[in-house]
């Protein structure tokens, strides 16, 4: 059993994010792998939703918008909110080739440099975390 002080609900929503990041990674790789490949449709892993609305179900508050200025919360039109704004410009339909395949290599490689962006953020975060950890345990020490 895992220790409470590493259990934390910061930690799972980082490692959950990093396991999300590494799935899109994988995908964007397997479509640019069968970019020539007739018929192929072009994926993509959307877990940020689907992470949001786990972190909101376990902490069991709701979102408020507090002022006007604020992002807005669940239940308002989709079109102010920011993560939709985002989410339209970047994933489109894209046009099939001759071919029927539908990978837009250009559209590919951007999203994997921003997929390898993010996980090097969070990443990041992650190892902040644990030398937070290991600062208050060797402190405790002394």
């Amino acid at each position: 059993m895992e220790p409470r002080l590493f259990a934390s609900r910061t930690l799972r929503s980082l490692t959950a994010a990093l396991d999300g990041l590494s799935q899109r990674q994988q995908t964007i790789a397997a479509n640019i792998a069968n970019v020539d490949t007739p018929f192929y449709q072009a994926s993509d892993v959307q877990f940020e939703a689907a992470l949001q609305r786990a972190l909101g179900a376990e902490a069991g508050l709701p979102l408020v918008r507090t002022h006007a200025a604020h992002l807005t919360a669940a239940g308002e039109p989709p079109a102010t909110r920011f993560d939709d704004l985002v989410s339209r410009s970047r994933v489109g339909e894209t046009a099939r080739r001759n071919d029927g395949n539908t990978v837009d290599l250009d559209r590919e490689m951007a999203r994997l440099a921003e997929t390898g962006l993010r996980y090097s953020a969070v990443a990041s975060l992650v190892a902040a975390r644990y030398a937070s950890l290991r600062t208050a345990i060797s402190e405790g020490k002394r």
